[in-house]
């Protein structure tokens, strides 16, 4: 059954932020956004003094269900992670003294090789789908295994679950463990393709969950694997991902690999490899001529800040990829970024684009909240080709969604609650009366929010995600909603 079929013609109602530009948020405050029965959205009205001014225009919506964001509340577009291991979320966290080439060797190919079992791959395959669900991840980008079965069992829970995803097998034939690579490269095609039948035969129009082709990095895949790769990828008329220049000693193997190439961004473009559906993960240390290049070809730039620093890679100097002109979305790299939350990654963004402007005195590497909302949302759907269909509040656009809730610090100085006194306590930011700017609130909860801000999730206008079981009940029937969401 197509995911859609969960949908419900709904009226949201509330405040709304999302971003107009790369540089401004829009803010709708007392607004309604029209969701019709597949999930898309059908209208977006602005400044409304009551509900009965949309019945007046609307009126074959009078009587349908309404969910009213709490007071301080707002909705915000899903979150898209363009770049994530789905298979190695068990070691979140686990980075002991290593940087990238040795980390894989100790910490990452044996984890990913457990997934021959496909109990282990269910255990954690629910836990991230759930887990990522509950940080408002409407979009993921996931990197699985070399294994077909705990592939197509990724697709499946994503699809099951409502979360949009890109899901590719890994490929890999050099340069790693004899007990975890592909035997040749005519079997990592073949293997590949059994994961994208199996995605067309649950998601033949690829609506919510779609195959992506996946080398793992030039490092550990022949030439012979990326240009059979680069064809597979043409034929299928389907996405690439794969990581570029994350390291030093990464990007020096690779140049004494491929000495012909000249760049690491040019072994990719010389095995078809760099298209307007590649996702680049990192790039620390691309060159301004790499730059170009990326941008003449479309492909798009996944920056992962939080892995980048747990494995000392660098600090990536986002704004020329900006200023390049090219599409710039946020990646958590679990794990070797230790966080599965979008939000984390553009809190961290924002760090490691302050620390970079300080140490190299330039101020222009700085990214604003603004930039960093963009890239998490409208940038990463573009990063996706999915520009027009998901990353904001536009007619037409899938209601991919995160209700946050945002309580104020009661007189006493108690706990923050969404709601009236016996609402839902919710996360770290400390909201008070007198705070009524809307830019500031939102520079709070990104600077400080987390998942227990998030009170309801929402992809292709089914609820997929929702704090605690009736909390849209114990919030939105309290606050003058027309009818409880259930």
């Amino acid at each position: 059954m197509s995911s859609r079929a969960r949908s419900r013609k709904t009226l949201y109602y509330g405040t709304f932020v999302h971003s107009r530009t790369i540089t401004e948020l829009d803010i709708i405050t007392r607004g309604v956004i029209g969701v019709d029965d597949f999930g898309k959205i059908a209208f977006i009205h602005r400044c409304i003094e009551s509900l009965e001014e949309v019945f007046s225009k609307f009126s074959e919506w009078e009587g349908v269900r309404v969910v009213q964001a709490p007071e301080g509340g707002f909705f915000f577009p899903g979150f898209i992670d363009t770049h994530i291991h789905a298979s190695q979320y068990p070691n979140n966290g686990l980075f002991g003294s290593t940087t990238l080439l040795d980390w894989l060797e100790k910490y990452t190919f044996p984890t990913e090789s457990s997934f021959s079992d496909l109990t282990t791959a269910s255990t954690v395959y629910n836990r991230v789908v759930n887990c990522t669900l509950s940080h408002g991840t409407t979009t993921a980008s996931y990197y699985t295994t070399i294994h077909v079965p705990a592939t197509n069992l990724l697709s499946k829970i994503c699809h099951k679950k409502g979360q949009r995803a890109f899901i590719g097998r890994v490929c890999m034939d050099v340069n790693c463990p004899d007990y975890y690579k592909d035997e040749s490269v005519l079997t990592a095609v073949a293997n590949t393709k059994a994961t994208i039948d199996y995605i067309k035969s649950i998601d033949p129009n690829y609506e919510v969950v779609s195959p992506i082709v996946t080398p793992r990095f030039a490092v550990t895949c022949s030439g012979d694997m990326m240009c059979e790769l680069g064809k597979l990828a043409n034929e299928e008329h389907i996405p690439i991902q794969t990581h570029i220049s994350e390291n030093e000693s990464e990007i020096d193997f690779v140049s004494k690999s491929f000495p012909g190439s000249g760049s690491y961004t040019k072994v990719y473009d010389d095995y078809r490899l760099l298209t307007p559906r590649t996702i680049l993960a990192h790039a620390v240390h691309i060159s301004g001529a790499e730059i170009k290049l990326i941008k003449s070809r479309g492909a798009g730039l996944s920056h992962c800040p939080v892995s980048n620093s747990a494995l000392g890679s660098g600090m990536a100097k986002v704004r020329d990829w900006v200023d390049g002109g090219v599409n710039v979305g946020l990646g958590t790299d679990v794990s070797a970024g230790y966080s599965p939350s979008i939000l984390e990654a553009a809190r961290q963004a924002l760090l490691v684009s302050r620390v970079l402007a300080q140490r190299k005195g330039v101020e222009r590497y700085k990214l604003s909240v603004e930039e960093v909302l963009w890239f998490g949302t409208r940038g990463g759907a573009r990063v996706m080709g999915l520009e027009e269909k998901v990353g904001g509040f536009e007619v037409g656009m899938e209601w991919d969604a995160i209700l946050v809730g945002l309580g104020y610090v009661d007189e006493a100085g108690g706990e923050v609650v969404a709601g009236d006194e016996e609402g839902l306590v919710v996360g770290g930011v400390d909201l008070f009366k007198w705070q009524n700017d809307w830019k500031d609130r939102v520079s709070k909860w990104v600077y400080a929010g987390d998942e227990r801000n998030n009170l309801g999730v929402w992809v292709g206008g089914r609820l997929v995600y929702e704090r605690e079981r009736g909390t849209l009940e114990r919030l939105l029937g309290r606050n003058g909603g027309k009818e409880v969401y259930n």
